[in-house]
């Protein structure tokens, strides 16, 4: 890839993670990438700060003059059952997962708009189309930004520019130090899941890159998340019988937890 043909591409939440997998995997095709995160990165942003993403729109354009990706990674896990976890729990996590998106996309859209191209690229989680118990702040937050996705792509369209959702499954990755909650059941049957999933965030991030190549609007990267969706699509029945068996083995992990 040529210097002229080299994507500008600004990720959040980039010095681990996912978020460092999608940026290696982007520098590996010849992109430039601005890695952002709390800390560790190339630049300092707290996705929660306006201030910071100010700054960010402000580095890009005097570095680049533009930006072609935005990709919304940053995020932190929660959730819990519904008479267990706190209204707090719940602010912190739209506070983040949801608005910290939002004041991206207020930030950089103008951009966007006037350079008539780019893509926006959310991540969002399986949980925004397949709900399991126990995780209601996490399941809603994670639909709303498919959502936020799917209205980001019919407002841009016009100007050129395309977004995506990305919804993975489970999969091996460190975000499960952000957890935060009251129930501590579901906390232990999360990160059993993330431990023993077969899913690397370097397979994810393959899989991301491969759907924005073919212009995927929702991309589902890895096998469980496509079976998990094709299950409620086609056979709501099972799906449900699942999802409530799935419900009534976190009840007695939490009465083991709690004895």
């Amino acid at each position: 890839m040529s210097a002229a043909d080299s994507r500008r591409v600004l990720v959040t939440g980039a010095a681990s993670g996912l978020g460092a997998a999608l940026a290696d995997a982007f520098e590996a095709r010849g992109d430039r990438v601005l890695r952002t995160d709390l800390r560790g990165a190339e630049l300092r942003l707290d996705i929660t700060s306006d201030e910071d993403w100010a700054g960010a729109l402000a580095h890009v354009e005097e570095t680049w003059g533009g930006l072609d990706v935005l990709v919304n990674n940053a995020g932190v896990a929660g959730g819990g059952r519904l008479d267990v976890a706190q209204h707090d729990e719940w602010q912190w996590i739209f506070d983040i997962n949801l608005f910290g998106m939002v004041r991206g996309l207020r930030t950089f859209v103008p951009l966007l708009k006037r350079q008539g191209a780019g893509q926006v690229v959310n991540v969002a989680s399986l949980a925004g189309l397949v709900h399991p118990a126990g995780m209601a702040s996490y399941n809603a937050v994670k639909a709303a930004v498919v959502a936020l996705t799917e209205t980001t792509g019919h407002e841009l369209a016009a100007h050129g520019v395309t977004a995506h959702a990305v919804c993975p499954g489970f999969f091996r990755t460190n975000l499960m130090d952000s957890l935060r909650g009251a129930d501590a059941a579901l906390g232990q049957v999360m990160s059993s899941l993330v431990e023993d999933s077969p899913v690397s965030a370097q397979d994810v991030a393959a899989a991301v890159l491969a759907g924005l190549d073919a212009g995927d609007e929702l991309i589902l990267p890895d096998e469980s998340a496509r079976a998990a969706l094709h299950l409620k699509r086609a056979d709501r029945a099972s799906y449900d019988a699942v999802m409530r068996a799935q419900a009534a083995n976190l009840e007695r992990i939490a009465e083991a937890v709690d004895e």
